[in-house]
């Protein structure tokens, strides 16, 4: 599963774990990735997204059929 979000783009941050003496090593922050299953009646059929928790809450807003009208118009295959 990749870690990225399929509609808000939400990627892993990178930066450096300090320690008390002030020694840094790279670490990276991954995103509340998910996958989420969608029943979308337009196409009769369940569609899987990968979302970050910000995307769910999205979905939850504009609904899905206008969400999956959107990705699609960003060309990703549903």
């Amino acid at each position: 599963m990749s870690v990225r979000c399929q509609l808000t783009g939400r990627e892993p941050g990178f930066g450096n774990r300090v320690s008390h003496s002030q020694r840094k090593t790279r670490r990276r922050w991954n995103p509340n990735i998910q996958q989420k299953r969608y029943w979308v009646p337009s196409l009769n059929r369940f569609v899987t997204l990968t979302l970050s928790a910000k995307g769910i809450k999205t979905v939850d807003k504009l609904g899905v059929e206008a969400t999956v009208a959107r990705l699609r118009a960003q060309g990703v295959k549903v």
